[in-house]
């Protein structure tokens, strides 16, 4: 490959996730209960978590055409396209912990072979998250 102009670097890092949401104040305390995490901004149109290292936006999808347009937004039926992980000392204890806050696990606690222990649930909007040991 032949560039023609100077490397620029990457910036290494991602600051912030952007979430296509139908119901936005149902997600949004779903955020609140489940992470246990305050509301950073909010707008008629979106709630901003900070997870330390990176902030996820809530957008309400109707407003997210300006920010993708010509792409669409696709529907949260449509199939998930993405998984977000947070890492957890302890997976069995965690999924106690998710299902008191009335999470309901897509799957796990379960051992992956790549040396991992996982479990999955979705948020309202359809994201799918993964905590991981």
């Amino acid at each position: 490959m032949t560039h023609t102009t100077p490397d620029i670097p990457w910036p290494g890092q991602i600051s912030s996730l952007t979430l296509f949401v139908e119901d936005l104040e149902t997600t949004k305390r779903f955020y609140c209960d489940v992470f246990r995490l305050p509301v950073t901004y909010e707008d008629d149109n979106s709630a901003v978590f900070d997870f330390g290292n990176t902030i996820v936006n809530l957008l309400r999808s109707t407003a997210a055409h300006e920010l993708i347009d010509p792409a669409r937004v696709a529907d949260p039926d449509a199939g998930s396209r993405l998984q977000l992980t947070l890492p957890v000392d302890d997976v069995d204890a965690m999924c106690g912990e998710l299902t008191a806050r009335g999470v309901t696990l897509l799957n796990g606690p379960m051992d992956r072979p790549w040396g991992i222990r996982t479990a999955s649930f979705r948020d309202p909007g359809g994201h799918i998250w993964e905590i991981a040991q």
